[in-house]
């Protein structure tokens, strides 16, 4: 009531609008009948409720690709399910010595901490800063500047130097270099690489998490990389899809997160024993020999009540 509705200056209640104030997407009930269901957007898709996070073995043998875990949570940020889907493999001991993910639960930071604490490598595409100069393709990014992190300093293309090294907490574990405008100022292409009035900073995470960013964009540029992440496929184009189209995943047949994680969970255990009787090699059991009785039965010329079965 508090979140949806309010009381006007003659007591009334009326629906929240827009510049009444609303929570954030994370905080907001969508549902009168499912309150821990949140609103979601994922490129043009809309709904309400939760999101599923699927991991599914997809080695490059003949073996049957099982599913592993499966993660049910409320819409959030897809980087932050993969901490507690590596806690789960790791208590199966079903950790991979490779995760190939999307973009979505890739960073830096990950990327770190899969390898210091569980000895995972991860494989997914790391996205660009997203900035004018990367958009434009005309300007001057980040990778144009060198960072000297013993010294503390960063130089331009233009061989310019500044030693303005800041580590501001509030964009903690980000730190951060400024160019004074006397530095950009007489510079040529001031306008490829700023339009701060100011002079350009460049911002950058802490010297490891750096070097594997900066390792990670190198590698998606190379084949064998792209080779090995199109593995990847076979989960959008198939498992994703088996889950939607053959066992109406996308719809919870309950309320509640846990009762929805429990559907997912039963829904993945039932996609695993189709796959693995779908590749169960022919039996070669023979039927079972007659008993004494039914042997008895036989030599005296009577015949078996309906409940008996023969070789069964």
């Amino acid at each position: 009531m508090v979140q949806n509705f309010l009381i006007d200056t003659r007591g009334r209640p009326r629906p929240r609008a827009d510049q009444d104030g609303q929570p954030r997407g994370a905080l907001r009930i969508v549902s009168p009948y499912d309150l821990e269901s949140r609103r979601s957007i994922r490129g043009d898709t809309r709904w309400s409720g939760y999101l599923l996070h699927v991991t599914e073995t997809c080695d490059a043998d003949d073996s049957v690709n099982l599913i592993t875990d499966m993660a049910t949570n409320s819409p959030t940020r897809d980087r932050e399910a993969l901490p507690g889907i590596h806690q789960r493999l790791r208590t199966r001991r079903l950790l991979p010595a490779e995760h190939l993910i999307d973009a979505g639960h890739t960073s830096a930071a990950l990327l770190d901490r899969s390898a210091r604490d569980h000895q995972v490598q991860l494989i997914g595409p790391v996205k660009t800063s997203g900035s004018w100069q990367e958009k434009q393709q005309t300007g001057f990014t980040r990778e144009a500047f060198t960072i000297d992190f013993e010294r503390r300093q960063a130089t331009c293309s233009n061989g310019k130097t500044s030693g303005d090294w800041l580590e501001p907490p509030a964009q903690a574990p980000y730190q951060l270099v400024k160019f004074d405008r006397r530095l950009c100022d007489p510079c040529p292409d001031r306008s490829r690489c700023t339009k701060s009035r100011e002079g350009r900073t460049i911002t950058f995470l802490p010297r490891h998490l750096h070097q594997a960013q900066a390792h990670n964009r190198t590698e998606q540029q190379e084949e064998e990389w792209r080779r090995t992440y199109a593995v990847r496929s076979g989960v959008e184009g198939g498992t994703v899809c088996e889950l939607v189209n053959g066992h109406r995943a996308r719809r919870s047949r309950y309320h509640g997160l846990a009762k929805t994680h429990v559907q997912h969970v039963l829904t993945g255990i039932a996609i695993n024993i189709e796959r693995l009787s779908a590749h169960a090699p022919p039996t070669t059991d023979r039927p079972r020999s007659l008993t004494a009785f039914q042997l008895y039965l036989d030599a005296r010329g009577l015949t078996w009540e309906c409940w008996w079965r023969q070789g069964h």
